[in-house]
């Protein structure tokens, strides 16, 4: 199976540099189209990893999902959920631990914070060995805030989200419950795409559900479950589908990103029942 067609057209995106990528479980890419070794700023695509990288401090022994973390009532979980209550961009608390769904870069900076104290291990290395480099992602780096300060290309990714579908570095278990919504029913705002209710979100991953507007495409299964950054990028994997997809630009995210992802994504989706 080729999916040439659909990756292709990223070509018509306006964006100065972009590259995408479809892989299954077992890792057989599908089709990709564009520069996959080019590094790319992830932006919130840092997130997913980061999230893989507390879950596996956890099942180390290093850190408890429900142990404290962050202001006071929230936990390692509430954090990787955002529902700690922690503001967008700013260490101040503005709801209480678990009450709203507050996306929160400052939440994943406690969070990375957390789990170096834990470690004792600064969190970007604490990713490289934990995640990077058992995957051979080789060409992705993060210095800086665990929040949305990765590098990586979509050779690199297509690594992480064959391994997310079929964990190896994790217990299958830990994956799905990272897949599961967190705290049901919470409200919350999907940066770019308005007002969600519910705003369901798992562990680091953001899973489509029945939100709309959305990111993802209208023909995307309800399970399907990823992240998008500012930096006008995405990964998705859709368990339905049995498939995962990971899109890169250099273009920060916009009114273009939502015109051209979801009929990008839907192409991809019909070529693959193709």
């Amino acid at each position: 199976m080729s999916l040439q067609s659909s990756l292709a057209s990223i070509e018509n995106w306006p964006v100065p540099t972009a590259a995408a990528a479809v892989v299954r479980a077992d890792g057989a890419v599908l089709g990709s189209h564009g520069l996959v070794d080019h590094r790319f700023a992830l932006a919130s695509v840092t997130k997913p990893l980061a999230a893989y990288a507390a879950l596996v401090a956890y099942e180390e022994g290093a850190i408890e999902l429900d142990e404290p973390a962050g202001p006071a009532g929230s936990t390692v979980r509430h954090l990787l959920a955002h529902t700690s209550g922690l503001a967008f961009d700013e260490h101040r608390v503005t709801a209480a631990p678990g009450e709203r769904r507050l996306y929160s870069n400052a939440g994943f900076e406690v969070l990375g914070d957390h789990v170096a104290k834990a470690t004792d291990i600064p969190f970007g290395e604490y990713l490289r060995q934990a995640v990077l480099e058992p995957l051979g992602m080789t060409r992705t780096s993060l210095d800086g805030s665990p929040a949305k300060d990765g590098v990586s290309t979509v050779a690199d990714l297509v690594r992480f989200v064959a391994e997310v579908q079929a964990p190896r570095l994790l217990d299958p278990r830990t994956v799905a419950e990272a897949m599961t919504v967190q705290y049901p029913g919470t409200k919350g705002v999907l940066p770019g795409f308005g007002h969600q209710s519910p705003n369901d979100w798992g562990l680091g991953f953001e899973i489509r559900d029945s939100k709309s507007p959305h990111w993802t495409g209208g023909s995307s299964s309800p399970r399907t479950f990823g992240h998008f950054g500012q930096s006008g990028t995405f990964l998705w994997v859709d368990p339905v589908a049995g498939a995962a997809c990971v899109a890169l630009t250099d273009r920060a995210f916009g009114p273009w990103a939502v015109e051209a992802w979801t009929p990008f994504t839907d192409a991809v989706l019909a070529e693959l029942r193709r």
